[in-house]
């Protein structure tokens, strides 16, 4: 495990072949760890960070109480034979003076863009700062963050980045919820509820297959979440996959997305038509 900006260049310099690389905000679960596994069929080595960005929560975000684990998340990379791991510290990475923002215009706007201003140019800055240090030749992203992995590409794309970005399908529990760091947050009454958002777009997904107008079968899965106790519903939409742009009726490579709050831990989900 490295922690300097300068010890990361070393070691980087010794990984010869073709490098994998996993950036991770640590809480570790099965969903990194799959990611992982996707960069080692890729690659002759794997790198993975630890980092909560400071930059891509709000003033009202839970930065604060966002899972930290490190001993164990660094324990759990190494026995999964991560070849190097890096543990920025947020001077090195935000230096006194840091002024820098990256934007990602239209893809980063609506949806997670609307319900958290500026937190895609927090994601969006990290990850190009993560990318240009490590200087992988893959990158993996989960694609539960549908539109963060959406962001990261057209990113790459428009900076040239030399970087080839993979998403891996959502590692989901035996009732569907998607894993997440922050499912730690849920009360086991709330954990119970919350496998109504997986259910909600699978239902949905097969109302819109069989024939349903597209805004019925949304309005149907915006109720069921609320009768399963979810107060506050920030977008249940049908969106096109490629520009993330919403959807009257079926067309093409398509996203059912969603994003939704139950107690104080809000949950996000997507699943592809």
């Amino acid at each position: 495990m490295v922690r300097a900006l300068h010890d990361l260049r070393r070691a980087r310099r010794e990984l010869t072949g073709r490098l994998a690389f996993v950036p991770t905000m640590g809480a570790l679960h099965p969903g990194h760890l799959a990611l992982v596994a996707a960069g080692q069929a890729r690659a002759d080595h794997v790198a993975a960070s630890i980092f909560v960005n400071p930059l891509q929560f709000g003033a009202h975000e839970d930065f604060s109480r966002y899972p930290r684990q490190e001993r164990l998340d660094h324990s759990m990379l190494q026995a999964a034979e991560v070849a190097l791991t890096w543990v920025p510290q947020a001077e090195d990475l935000y230096p006194d003076g840091f002024a820098t923002r990256i934007e990602v215009g239209g893809l980063g706007e609506r949806w997670e863009g609307a319900a958290r201003p500026g937190h895609f140019a927090g994601v969006a800055t990290v990850v190009a700062k993560l990318l240009i240090a490590v200087a992988p030749d893959v990158a993996l992203f989960g694609e539960k963050d549908f539109q963060q992995l959406a962001v990261i590409r057209r990113l790459v794309r428009d900076l040239a980045l030399p970087v080839e970005i993979v998403g891996v399908p959502t590692v989901r529990e035996e009732d569907g919820l998607a894993l997440s760091s922050r499912n730690a947050y849920l009360s086991a009454e709330e954990r119970a509820r919350a496998a109504a958002l997986p259910r909600a777009l699978a239902e949905a997904a097969q109302a819109i297959g069989g024939g349903l107008p597209v805004e019925e079968a949304l309005a149907e899965g915006r109720a069921g979440l609320r009768q399963a106790g979810f107060e506050r519903i920030d977008y249940f939409a049908l969106v096109d996959s490629a520009s993330l742009e919403p959807l009257d009726e079926p067309s093409g490579d398509m996203r059912l997305i969603a994003a939704a709050t139950i107690g104080s831990t809000r949950l996000l989900d997507n699943l592809p038509l």
